[in-house]
């Protein structure tokens, strides 16, 4: 499978927003978008291209896919689960991501940022219910406890990354417990709980619905 092994700012530059890919450093004056705001490139400050139709939807698309760290193929077989499942399509493709093990353990604040989150659970450091997964794309359903492995809880890198988002808020649809590293979902995510950025789904629908 392929994967983006380049610089993730440049990722950011490119669809004009902080996608939050490196964790405290979006949040500093050293953020790229804080001070290069236009597109990567030899002539991307000057180039102001008018964006319309198949534009819209394809930039929304990439954008969805930048934020959550997946790949086309794995975005393409999310969004026809989707399509099957009842409800909107548009949500139900958000709430699969968002329901990503990788994605909440970032949530939950086990890891600064979701590249970080994925190789803790890639490193076999997070168990489900009781048992080691370390399939980052696993997705998450109401009841099921996530925690740090007993023999990953005094891990240094997991330790820093707890201590630095500790001021951060958990989602309301997650019980999180720091004490004890370990997080219960307690439901689905409703929209207005969906993603960090501003994202129109709707138009991803259509791109893929043509």
């Amino acid at each position: 499978m392929a994967r983006y092994i380049g610089p993730v700012c440049r990722q950011c530059r490119r669809e004009g927003m902080k996608l939050f890919l490196k964790g405290a450093r979006c949040f500093s004056e050293k953020c790229a978008i804080e001070k290069r705001n236009f597109p990567p490139g030899q002539h991307g400050k000057d180039r102001k291209p008018k964006i319309v139709g198949y534009g819209l939807q394809l930039r929304e698309k990439q954008k969805a896919k930048r934020f959550y760290g997946v790949g086309e193929i794995q975005f393409r077989n999310l969004f026809e689960k989707a399509v099957r499942q009842k409800g909107v399509t548009g949500e139900n493709l958000l709430s699969m991501l968002e329901r990503r093990l990788d994605n909440i353990v970032h949530k939950i604040g086990f890891g600064t940022s979701r590249a970080m989150a994925r190789q803790f659970v890639r490193h076999g450091h997070i168990a489900v219910n009781g048992h080691k997964v370390d399939i980052p794309s696993y997705i998450l359903r109401p009841n099921d406890v996530v925690e740090v492995r007993e023999k990953s809880k005094q891990n240094s890198a997991i330790q820093g990354a707890i201590e630095a988002t500790a001021h951060l808020p958990a989602p309301n649809w997650i019980e999180v417990d720091r004490e004890n590293l370990k997080a219960r979902v307690l439901s689905q995510p409703k929209r207005e709980d969906l993603v960090q950025i501003k994202l129109e789904e709707q138009l991803i629908v259509e791109l893929y619905s043509k």
